[in-house]
């Protein structure tokens, strides 16, 4: 037996004795103990509303910190190296369940553990990149919600042309150590590309130092707009992006939300406050014996698209009146 196959069957055994240990612990009214590691930093507004709906959601089914839960959280600062220290330690804590947003912390936390439950959230294709076996029966110790299904980005793509119909040249930019997710959006634009008349490049990022010049280098090439998936490293230096978007006079399209209100030009993605508070539920149910691999994967229902229209009119476009009319907000 090869020492692969030794550890992946030690690790279902690891699991099967793990479930009645949840249970018995929950039926004796001892604490509870959650781990999570948050993309980005603690100062950043949009990811705590993120956590405190976490919070409320675990509030509402009865858990309350301090009294039957304890929550170790850690922010990993878009950084792979902390990411991978925190994953180690809240690991090493033994906690009953571990919630861990993004395609990079459940690498990390898989690469780990095989018998702690895992609940994830905005993370792409699960399926595609090997997390889960299929979404109804997702197996292991993993579950949780998705954000996109990679054939979803061609949705930037649609949106971008029709808001800036003479652009040739769309270019994805993301940094593949936070973002490895990216490879499928890109797989999927480019698949896109042909139909809507455009050139699909990518461009890798690995520095904030980089930034810069990669965004002027492709604003000296005529008719190009700017793609940014799901992607932390973005959203950390998202005031950066948007400062030298903005006096580049690129159109560019997000799946971050924040950036479209801190002057992005348009929004679209999940909901991401609902979806934390729906892992809450995952918890509570995992926390009451439920194996995390028996919970479906659940997909979002609901996209949301966002424009703003001061950022519009600085870049000298006009929105359609149709695509104003399906927004979900306009921001003027």
């Amino acid at each position: 037996m090869s020492p692969m196959n030794r550890r992946n069957i030690l690790g279902l055994l690891g699991g099967a004795t793990a479930w009645p240990l949840a249970a018995r612990a929950q039926q004796s009214g001892g604490m509870r103990r959650i781990g999570v590691l948050m993309n980005g930093s603690a100062s950043d507004p949009e990811r705590q509303s993120w956590v405190a709906a976490f919070r409320q959601g675990l509030q509402t089914l009865g858990w309350t910190e301090g009294q039957n839960i304890r929550i170790d959280l850690r922010w990993n600062e878009a950084d792979p190296n902390r990411t991978r220290a925190y994953v180690t330690e809240l690991v090493g804590l033994k906690p009953d369940v571990i919630l861990a947003p993004s395609s990079t912390n459940l690498t990390a936390m898989l690469r780990e553990t095989r018998t702690i439950p895992i609940v994830f959230t905005q993370v792409s294709d699960p399926v595609v990149q090997g997390f889960v076996t299929t979404l109804a029966r997702p197996g292991g110790n993993v579950t949780g919600f998705t954000n996109f299904e990679s054939a979803m980005a061609g949705k930037w793509l649609d949106l971008l042309r029709q808001v800036a119909p003479g652009i040739g040249r769309v270019t994805l930019l993301f940094n593949p150590a936070t973002s490895p997710q990216s490879k499928l959006f890109l797989s999927s634009i480019q698949a896109s590309g042909p139909s809507f008349g455009v050139q699909v490049t990518n461009v890798a990022f690995r520095e904030r130092a980089e930034i810069v010049p990669a965004i002027e280098h492709l604003a000296t090439q005529p008719n190009s707009g700017l793609i940014f998936p799901t992607d932390s490293f973005v959203s950390t230096n998202h005031k950066l992006i948007v400062e030298v978007v903005a006096r580049t006079r690129l159109p560019a399209i997000y799946a971050n939300r924040e950036i479209v209100a801190n002057g992005g030009l348009m929004f679209y993605g999940t909901n991401y406050v609902d979806q934390y508070r729906q892992a809450a539920g995952y918890v509570d149910r995992i926390l009451k014996g439920a194996r995390a691999g028996d919970l479906p994967v659940q997909q979002p229902t609901k996209f949301e698209f966002v424009v703003n229209m001061k950022t519009a009119k600085a870049l000298g476009l006009e929105i359609p009146s149709k695509l104003l009319f399906t927004a979900d907000e306009v921001i003027e």
